[in-house]
């Protein structure tokens, strides 16, 4: 399932398909994977490492955190997902970013730094963060590096034009009606 995750997301963004909404393609492929992990699941619980091994983990993982047409599968399984962290059957992290990846999509700041966006003046940055000044605190908790490690000072050069950026906008809050974010 990540395989093929991961085999349709190169090929679009070979093909400079991805960033302009949500691609049917992938859309279909998550779709199945989410259907096949809620199956697994229902029958064996939370994939966790102790179940299924830590690729196995990561991958239901991924899953999950793909299954963003589908918000009360995701907010399900956060809660499981927080289960399995708290007895160490998957890292913390897994937890912090699709809890950061639910609060996004919900319009509520996030508390890790997990996930981006294009914000207002169109440079890719961290979605906005809740206490930012002890972000790292809490990133270096669950074994994350800070933020200054990963993100860069913005370049203008990548940056979105003002109507690249309105149209990207439209289309994400369609995206966020669309499937019951909002």
């Amino acid at each position: 399932m990540d395989a093929e995750d991961q085999r349709v997301r190169r090929e679009l963004m070979d093909q400079n398909l991805l960033g302009e909404g949500y691609h049917p393609r992938l859309e279909e492929v998550h779709r199945r994977n989410t259907t096949r992990l809620k199956e697994i699941i229902s029958e064996q619980g939370w994939p966790g490492q102790e179940l299924v091994g830590e690729d196995g983990a990561f991958t239901a993982w991924r899953i999950a955190q793909h299954s963003i047409g589908d918000p009360p599968f995701q907010r399900s399984t956060l809660l499981l997902l927080e289960d399995a962290a708290s007895r160490g059957d998957v890292p913390a992290w897994h937890a912090a970013y699709l809890l950061d990846r639910i609060r996004m999509y919900e319009g509520k700041p996030q508390i890790y730094g997990t996930q981006i966006m294009p914000n207002k003046q169109g440079d890719t940055a961290p979605w906005e963060i809740e206490d930012p000044e002890h972000v790292d605190e809490r990133r270096a908790a669950i074994g994350l590096k800070p933020l200054s490690e990963i993100f860069r000072q913005p370049d203008p050069a990548e940056r979105m034009s003002n109507e690249e950026l309105k149209a990207w906008r439209r289309s994400y809050e369609e995206w966020l009606w669309k499937s019951g974010w909002r």
